[in-house]
């Protein structure tokens, strides 16, 4: 999770039903006037509102705690110091995650050692022409059920969402982690609709392969 104890959220009273309607109706409204104001509270309201959420994104793309939570910083006092360059052309949050993902691909351009990407096409099913994947997928989700084989899934599921080249990831973290629009995604990440779609399918497709070949060799193991 990610916090900073020099930007805890401030005390505030308790809203009025009609303040509260309004942040219903457009819950970035305030946070952006405050950013707009240079209101001193605007930094403390963006960590509030944002913090956790872009951490699991530069989480995603860095695979590394202390990266990712100097990437949100950096990302942060950004947004606080230019703010004047949104135009709304776009949602607060896909501006706001859009400056968090560059923060968190220029951690990984800056480090001195940096682990070979994967080739995707070396681990997905093949495609036919018209897109759809050859061959059959096998539905290992009964054996998911089984207790002791849980803990491991998830051990494997972390290692291949870890495996998944940057690009993928952070398009796998919006989507099936925080829940966002394939175009909110493609607004945030700087990239088309179609490119969204098809990181977001690919990426799912990867690890259901990878998590079959685990549950195929659980399988064996307790067979054995």
């Amino acid at each position: 999770m990610y916090s900073s104890a020099m930007l805890a959220a401030p005390d505030s009273a308790m809203p009025t039903p009609r303040a509260a309607t309004a942040a219903r109706v457009d819950p970035d409204g305030e946070l952006l006037a405050a950013l707009q104001r240079h209101d001193p509270t605007a930094a403390e309201l963006l960590v509030a509102r944002y913090g956790d959420r872009a951490y699991r994104l530069a989480v995603g793309i860095t695979r590394s705690s202390r990266d990712a939570e100097e990437a949100v910083n950096d990302a942060f006092w950004s947004i606080v110091r230019k703010v004047e360059t949104f135009r709304g052309d776009s949602k607060l949050t896909s501006w706001i995650y859009r400056i968090v993902a560059n923060a968190a691909y220029l951690k990984i351009r800056r480090q001195a050692r940096r682990r070979d990407e994967i080739p995707l096409d070396d681990v997905l099913p093949a495609f036919d022409e018209d897109g759809r994947h050859v061959g059959p997928m096998h539905d290992w989700s009964t054996s998911a059920e089984d207790p002791a084989v849980q803990m491991r899934l998830r051990e494997a599921l972390q290692a291949s969402i870890d495996e998944l080249p940057a690009d993928y990831r952070a398009v796998f973290v919006l989507h099936d982690v925080e829940g966002m629009l394939v175009s909110e995604i493609a607004s945030s990440l700087g990239i088309t609709v179609a490119a969204a779609k098809t990181r977001a399918h690919r990426a799912r497709l990867f690890l259901r392969k990878r998590l079959s070949a685990f549950m195929e060799d659980a399988a064996l193991a307790m067979a054995s």
